[in-house]
């Protein structure tokens, strides 16, 4: 069912005229690029051209190749609505809807490390590769208390700190881990998982509770209509799971 939402609301989220939508294309779980066209696409790119169509506005994408970049611009109110882990860290500036995809991070290591659980990580001289301003950085910053935590250049600057002998675990979404190892002999993903990743979407504190609220419907929407779960299937995403039924506090 959609919803005709109020003049103020869609006042609130296109103070330019159009939807500006910060995406993340550090995360390839909900964004990345088109290979024919360049242009981003992905789980968050539909949701954002979705809540757009709701607000019979034009849609603007602003892209980023890093998490806390991204959060970045949705504080300053570059972008109007932004695609984000929930994390305390990230709080101030921002009001955030419930998760609607929940995503694994987990741990890699050499094939010969000692390491053989998640909680042997966490050991005095162990360094830990995290992309710096990640959800992995922002909670290993706070849970961790004897390794090391080694803040590099997302994605990619993990993987050649690890491959490079540089760091004996490296941090981050599980799927893509799952695919290094897959794919570069001498690797070993931990079992399970070090913490789950609530994806949701946020948009500046300062456009106000009827805008937050327009949000977290909007979302909630997008997840029992099957619209997110759709959106995974289509883009092949393995490993991350449509969230449950849930409200920001």
């Amino acid at each position: 069912m959609t919803t005709t939402l109020p003049a103020a609301v869609v006042s609130a989220f296109t103070p330019t005229g159009a939807l500006r939508a910060s995406i993340n294309l550090g995360n390839p779980i909900l964004a990345g690029k088109d290979p024919a066209t360049g242009e981003p696409a992905g789980v968050s790119v539909d949701l954002a051209r979705e809540f757009a169509r709701r607000l019979s506005v034009a849609i603007e994408f602003v892209v980023f190749e890093k998490a806390a970049a991204s959060v970045e611009a949705v504080r300053t109110e570059q972008a109007d609505i932004g695609f984000f882990a929930i994390d305390p860290a990230r709080s101030e500036g921002l009001q955030f809807t419930a998760p609607y995809v929940l995503i694994e991070g987990s741990y890699l290591v050499p094939a010969q490390s000692p390491l053989q659980r998640n909680e042997d990580v966490d050991r005095a001289g162990t360094p830990i590769a995290v992309g710096v301003g990640s959800a992995y950085d922002l909670f290993l910053t706070r849970e961790i208390k004897q390794a090391e935590v080694v803040r590099v250049q997302g994605a990619k600057g993990v993987m050649e700190s690890l491959n490079a002998g540089q760091v004996e675990v490296a941090a981050g979404i599980r799927q893509v881990l799952e695919a290094e190892a897959a794919s570069t002999p001498g690797l070993r993903l931990l079992p399970g998982r070090f913490m789950v990743i609530q994806q949701a979407m946020g948009t500046p504190s300062s456009r106000g509770a009827e805008a937050g609220a327009a949000l977290s419907a909007f979302v909630e929407e997008m997840k029992a209509s099957g619209f997110v779960a759709d959106a995974l299937k289509r883009h092949r995403i393995q490993g991350a799971s449509v969230a449950p039924a849930g409200h920001t506090a």
